[in-house]
């Protein structure tokens, strides 16, 4: 008899989801489902705005990255007035989105994510969250934390704000950066530098109690992410590559506005997350994944050819020992590729800041709607973001269409997930470490579903067995 199990909410995620687990009948795992159940609506109320409204806007999308919104939502503004930003307002805006990687990849890293890495899946999870980390690992936890504010400080020194901020605008940013608040960034940094080595030093110790989930973890797919024209590490800006498993190139930078003869969205009718594939491999087939690709920290690690930092390429140099010597395909090695970039983002806002012209006061460019059009594409934290606007003669917008981070790892979520039901679930006998095991498949990609964030405690989760005829065989729950 065909069945399924259902795990609601899955916690530590930033938002809200639950994933169904479907039994043959046999009694095997045949596929497990990520469903995620919120509507936002962003593509549809946007429509009747201003453009220049949209970053103050769009950032509102999420308290976690509202800085990746603000960036691609100001790109697109920069687009339709076709304008080229003065050179010291791509510095600020580059050192505000490396600041972004700091704070997320350190939320994603120690406060959601460590609890497994440094506590084990199975740890009674009364405590295994921040609070138990606290407990046993007390330096790691404040390090961590730490270092999380000092990118929340680098945003609200530039902004004023930490989150919502109105300071990146079409055209550069408001206001431009004086020695003083150089200097309060800079006197920072040594101690990120510091908690970074830490905690690299304490993941890299973990893999070898983590055997299993570095194969369960492990298949092909495409990888995708910005490079520079150099093919480096690119945060801001860039070419868009994709590459196979093997690091072959599939596109080795694909122009920015030219995103939609390779990215393609499908929907299904049990996820508000739409399933973006990679277009010239065919049509849409969710069973196959032929289309599959990542993003992120793994990808964008993947798909550059070098990170241009000294400390960040050293260790880039030992990741790539973990794979083929050019490519990772295990997921759960996202958590290592984050690591990797809090250090690359260290040492360029520590380079950039070194450069005098950061003081110039020439921040901002302007210009009226020279076009109907606009894409601005970033890289936030958890993957490549596209925000595509259309506007009429007036620069109100006419049509929305955001690609998100998390919508990208879509097929990716949902294939990991069936890998580890499928190694760890028999029959229909739940346990705690199964379900964490789970949960955890889908953190390793750092999912960003809504402003809501579930890092402390324990949530109510309740897995059900419901046979064809929708009668409940087993119920599990907790909290």
């Amino acid at each position: 008899m065909a069945t399924m199990l259902r795990i609601e909410p899955v916690t530590r995620i930033e938002g809200h989801a639950k994933v169904s687990i479907y039994l043959d009948d046999s009694g095997a795992v045949s596929e497990a489902r990520l469903h995620v159940v919120e509507f936002r609506a962003f593509e549809k109320f946007c429509v009747g705005r201003p453009f220049y409204e949209m970053p103050g806007i769009t950032n509102r999308i999420c308290g976690i990255c509202p800085t990746s919104h603000a960036l691609a939502s100001v790109k697109a503004g920069d687009a339709i007035m076709g304008v080229a930003i003065p050179p010291v307002a791509e510095k600020l805006r580059r050192i505000f989105n490396w600041a972004q990687y700091i704070q997320s990849h350190a939320l994603s890293f120690f406060h959601l994510s460590a609890p497994d890495l440094l506590l084990g899946f199975d740890h009674d999870p009364a405590t295994r969250n921040v609070m138990g980390l606290i407990q046993k690992f007390p330096d790691v936890a404040r390090k961590g934390i730490r270092l999380r504010g000092m990118g929340q400080e680098i945003i609200r020194i530039l902004a004023d704000k930490s989150i919502h901020q109105a300071w990146a605008v079409p055209g550069g940013v408001r206001q431009p950066l004086n020695a003083e608040k150089r200097a309060a960034i800079q006197a920072m940094l040594p101690e990120g530098f510091e908690t970074i080595g830490l905690a690299l030093e304490l993941l890299k110790k973990s893999f070898a109690q983590f055997a299993d989930e570095l194969t369960t973890y492990d298949f092909p797919s495409l990888f995708a992410g910005l490079v520079t024209h150099e093919g480096g590490l690119e945060h801001y800006d860039g070419l868009l590559r994709f590459t196979g498993s093997d690091g072959t190139l599939i596109e080795a930078g694909v122009a920015n506005e030219r995103y939609r003869d390779y990215i393609e969205e499908a929907s299904e009718d049990w996820s508000y997350l739409k399933f973006p594939f990679f277009k010239p491999h065919g049509p849409y087939n969710r069973s196959e994944s032929a289309g599959m690709y990542r993003v992120g920290p793994l990808a964008r690690l993947n798909v550059c050819d070098f990170a241009g930092t000294p400390r960040a390429d050293e260790e880039l140099a030992s990741f790539r020992k973990l794979g083929n010597g050019r490519t990772v395909t295990s997921s759960f090695h996202y958590h290592y590729a984050r690591l990797i970039e809090i250090l690359f983002a260290l040492e360029k806002i520590a380079e950039t800041l070194d450069d005098d012209e950061i003081l110039d006061d020439w921040v901002r460019a302007e210009a009226g709607v020279n076009r109907l059009k606009g894409i601005g594409m970033v890289e936030a934290p958890r993957g490549t973001l596209i925000h595509d606007y259309s506007v009429d003669r007036n620069g109100i917008i006419t049509d929305v269409n955001l690609i998100v981070s998390t919508g990208h790892n879509n097929l990716a979520m949902n294939r990991t997930i069936t890998n580890i039901a499928r190694k760890y679930l028999q029959g229909d006998s739940v346990t705690e470490g199964m379900l964490n095991r789970v949960e955890h498949g889908i953190r390793a990609y750092d999912p960003c579903l809504s402003c809501s964030t579930h890092a402390v405690g324990r949530m109510p989760l309740v897995i059900r067995v419901i046979s064809p005829d929708g009668s409940v065989v087993q119920e599990f729950s907790r909290g």
